[in-house]
């Protein structure tokens, strides 16, 4: 079984990595084709392109610039402990243990606008580029058009090779729609966290993306390759409600956050 995250915003570059073990992404030679193209905005066409302040427009053209395999521990960290952001604070990627990062490597993947598909020890450099944005490539309009083909490929053969047929969507929707769904082979589940709120059960952004980082972190420490196991997510106040339920949506409902 094979769950799928989005990236974040939040970088963190500084503080060190709590394993060595690192590998290379799959697709730098896609990466490098984008970065490319981004080279060639202005910081003022970036911020513009991203709906961004100068200041990150700025930043962002100075790391395109600055982007340059080979990647190393040394310029370059482990994608699942360089994001931050609500969903990798549920997800604590520090905390794991040796086990822990080999069985998320086999199990967890993080969508991303510029590395297309991540493993969490995959290194990366700094950078931010959104799914959704509307970059303009030999593909098409857009960085869905980019990379639909390309994911929606390999999410099958790695879920075929976590060994179950099933692929947990905790990814948000901007990232999910870089994937042609219809297309896959695997049977896609998706888990949603719900709060009360007012007296009704609502989707709070804050805490179901908090709660779809838990639920990554709950899957890999429990070794979870079992659909069925789903059900039994008990972490923060989140239980199961069945009668929320219906078909491959899996509802999770807390009455006060922990």
């Amino acid at each position: 079984m094979l769950s799928i995250i989005s990236p974040a915003k939040t970088l963190d570059f500084e503080t060190p990595a709590t394993t060595e073990t690192f590998t290379q992404p799959d697709y730098l030679d896609s990466s490098q084709q984008l970065t490319e193209i981004l080279r060639d905005y202005s910081p003022a066409q970036i911020a513009e392109l991203m709906g961004v302040s100068d200041r990150i427009a700025g930043l962002n053209a100075a790391r395109f610039a600055e982007w340059q395999p080979p990647f190393t521990p040394d310029n370059a960290k482990q994608a699942a402990q360089a994001f931050q952001g609500d969903v990798y604070v549920g997800l604590e990627a520090d905390t794991f243990d040796e086990d822990d990062n080999a069985f998320a490597q086999q199990h967890l993947r993080i969508l991303s606008g510029l590395y297309g598909l991540l493993r969490p020890l995959d290194l990366i450099q700094p950078y931010r580029l959104e799914m959704g944005t509307r970059l303009r490539n030999p593909a098409g309009k857009d960085l869905y058009a980019f990379w639909q083909d390309t994911l929606t490929a390999e999410l099958d053969e790695s879920v075929a090779a976590s060994g179950s047929p099933v692929l947990v969507n905790l990814a948000s929707n901007e990232y999910f729609k870089a994937i042609a769904a219809r297309k896959l082979k695997a049977d896609v589940v998706t888990p949603v966290f719900r709060d009360l709120k007012n007296g009704q059960y609502k989707i709070i952004s804050f805490y179901a993306k908090k709660a779809r980082g838990l639920m990554a972190s709950w899957m890999i420490r429990q070794r979870l390759d079992d659909r069925e196991g789903l059900k039994d997510f008990n972490v923060a106040g989140y239980r199961f409600n069945t009668a929320q339920s219906e078909g491959n949506t899996l509802v999770f409902t807390r009455d006060t956050p922990a």
